[in-house]
This record gives C-alpha cells, structure tokens and sequence, in this order.
C-alpha cells in the first residue's frame, strides 16, 4: 500500500471516530461553545482589521456561524460565502452577500448547506475570482477535527483545500497577500499534536479558535502578531 494511500484510510478513520462523537453532541452543548468562539472571534484584531472576510455556513456538528456572519454584515465589512461550482471537479467559489435579507433568504445546497443563487436582486453575485473583486483578509474555515500542529481534516471532498491552493497561487501572480486562514473548532474537535495526517495538498491553518481561546502553534509564529 502506497503512503498516499495510507495517509487516505487514516484519514477515513479519524473522521469516522471524531463524527460519531459530533452525531450525539447535544445541540445545547453545540450553541453554548458556539457562542464562546465568536466572542474570541470577534476579539481578535485580524477580524476586526478584515474588510473582506470569507465564511462557512454550519451545518450540523459544526461551530454555528449564524452570529459571525451577521457580525460580518453588521460591521460593513464584505461577507463572502461558499458556493459549490462543481462537483466533479471538486470546485468551490466564494459569493459575496450583501446584506441581512439576503443572508437570511439563501436557499439550501449542496448536502442542505445553504449557498447563495449566481443572482441577487436582478444583478449577478460578485465572485472573489473576479478581476475586481476585493482580496480576501480572512478566511474561517469548517473541519471535522484539528490538532494543535494547526493541521485540519476536512470532511474529504477537498473542496477547501482546492480553493485556498487555487486562491492563494492567484494572489501570488499578483504580489499580493494571502488571506489568513481562521479554523473554529468544538472542544471534541481539537485534538492532540500530530493527530491529525497530513498529505502534500493540505494547508495548516494560520489558527484555530476553539471556546477555551486560540491556538497559534508555535508562540513565535508571525499569525500571533496578527492576532
């Protein structure tokens, strides 16, 4: 067995084992550490330095981002949102939302996530891959489990992983900044150092706020200036 397919039913396993767990977390136990990251969330200067910010919208057993998503509108600040592109080739975008109705009108998508239309209100969604888009300041990104290596698994369609490499190869075209990448993680999520394996493809986070506060990794890592 070759170690690209090793790494692969290691990972099939983890995710097994951390989604049975997240599949009897009571919802209360959810909400209640949902509310603790986005105080963290909120708290930290990159958010608040942000002008565009790109969000997940929850599904079940994830951190719930209702809140952050409205904070992100609320403080003017450019929300953009995943849009599945194509399925076969694991593609996402990401759409901008312009205001509260549209927020709370999105209809549901792929696996029951809601996602925007290509349209609102008469007019076609910006995509952050357009030529005049605003860069992305902040990424906040979903996963099934992390450790404190600052490594994410996913949920296995690479979705995330396709578009964060895609994205940040177009920004360095550009000389410009990449984003920072922002995990929010359930206490049951967070796992020990080196849990989670890792291929060539998969990106670390820059950080990874959970409801006991932020994990940076190592204290000397340029992110926690930015935190």
């Amino acid at each position: 067995m070759t170690s690209a397919n090793l790494i692969l039913n290691a990972k099939k396993a983890l995710r097994q084992t951390v989604s049975a767990t997240l599949r009897v977390l009571p919802d209360s136990e959810v909400q209640h550490q949902s509310e603790l990251i986005l105080k963290h969330v909120f708290a930290l200067p990159i958010f608040q330095r942000s002008k565009t910010v790109s969000c997940y919208l929850s599904m079940k057993g994830e951190v719930d981002t209702s809140e952050i998503a409205r904070e992100i509108l609320r403080k003017g600040k450019s929300l953009y949102v995943p849009k599945i592109a194509s399925r076969k080739d694991r593609r996402m975008d990401l759409l901008r939302v312009y205001d509260f109705g549209d927020l709370d009108s999105l209809p549901s998508g792929t696996w029951g996530i809601k996602e925007p239309d290509p349209e609102y209100d008469g007019r076609r969604r910006s995509s952050i891959f357009d030529d005049d888009a605003e860069p992305l300041d902040l990424i906040l990104v979903p996963g099934v489990a992390f450790d404190t290596s600052l490594s994410r698994l996913g949920h296995g369609k690479g979705y995330y992983d396709f578009f964060i490499n895609t994205y940040s190869k177009k920004k360095a075209q550009e000389n410009s900044p990449c984003p920072q990448l922002l995990a929010l993680s359930l206490r049951q999520q967070m796992l020990p150092l080196g849990q989670i394996p890792m291929a060539e493809h998969d990106r670390p986070m820059d950080a990874i706020v959970t409801s006991d506060g932020v994990v940076t990794g190592k204290t000397e890592s340029p992110v926690a200036k930015l935190l």
